[in-house]
């Protein structure tokens, strides 16, 4: 049996690319796995359940069959879906889980998490995140109306490129400090997460210990996918 983990899919019907492929690999590749993870950033935006938004509507759908198929998926919030809520469950069929989160992978345990909150550099995303995460936030935000909210999340997406563009790509980076210190509070040798979109595996020491970081990568020009079972992973590119 294998289990997949993907990540910043960014899915948009303005990018319609990158969902065909996703729903081609939820009909293909994901059959028959043990699980599929998908650890943040499934969408590019979702500003509440109620938005039955079609494009949206359809990877739900996507979603639906495969986990009626018999295929567990487990969502995890990133850093421009966090608000996925119990209607995104009921139409997907998936379930959404905590971040950080500890799951036990044939044998080891692996630590997943989105990736952001390890970017502690950025300290102008970082209070932006503290800020948004509030439940009374979101309760506040999701009683506007659901136009503006729209129109909101199209200002927050300008808003987030403009501030990549002049951001230094150490800073949006993964901090090694952050990474030691979380893989060493959680007692784990792999951690594995996504959102800075570069895929790689980095080999690092952990009180002298060999441990590992496995960073999956983003679908905005091909898909990428780690593939792990009994023996042994590997991190996929899937081109498109």
């Amino acid at each position: 049996m294998t289990t997949l983990f993907v990540s910043d899919l960014h899915l948009d019907a303005l990018e319609p690319a990158a969902g065909a492929q996703f729903t081609a690999f939820l009909e293909r590749q994901a059959q028959g796995a043990e699980a599929l993870y998908i650890l943040g950033d499934l969408f590019e935006s979702w500003v509440g359940d109620d938005d039955l938004e079609p494009y949206r509507e359809g990877i739900c759908a996507a979603l639906a069959r495969l986990t009626a198929g018999g295929v567990p998926c487990y969502v995890m919030h990133g850093n421009r879906d966090f608000l996925l809520g119990g209607g995104f469950e009921a139409r997907s069929g998936a379930c959404l889980v905590r971040d950080p989160l500890l799951i036990e992978l044939y044998g080891e345990t692996v630590l997943l998490t989105h990736g952001d909150a390890l970017c502690i550099a950025d300290h102008a995303y970082q209070r932006l995140r503290a800020i948004v995460r509030e439940p009374a936030w979101q309760r506040r935000f999701l009683a506007l109306p659901l136009s503006l909210r729209r129109a909101l999340a199209t200002r927050a997406r300008a808003g987030s490129r403009r501030h990549v563009s002049y951001t230094a790509s150490d800073i949006m980076d993964a901090d090694p400090r952050a990474v030691r210190d979380v893989m060493a509070a959680c007692g784990v040798r792999t951690l594995v997460h996504g959102h800075t979109h570069r895929p790689a595996v980095h080999q690092l020491e952990l009180d002298g210990r060999p441990a590992r970081r496995i960073v999956l990568g983003a679908w905005h020009q091909a898909g990428s996918c780690l593939v792990w079972n009994r023996d042994g992973f590997s991190l996929q590119e899937l081109p498109r």
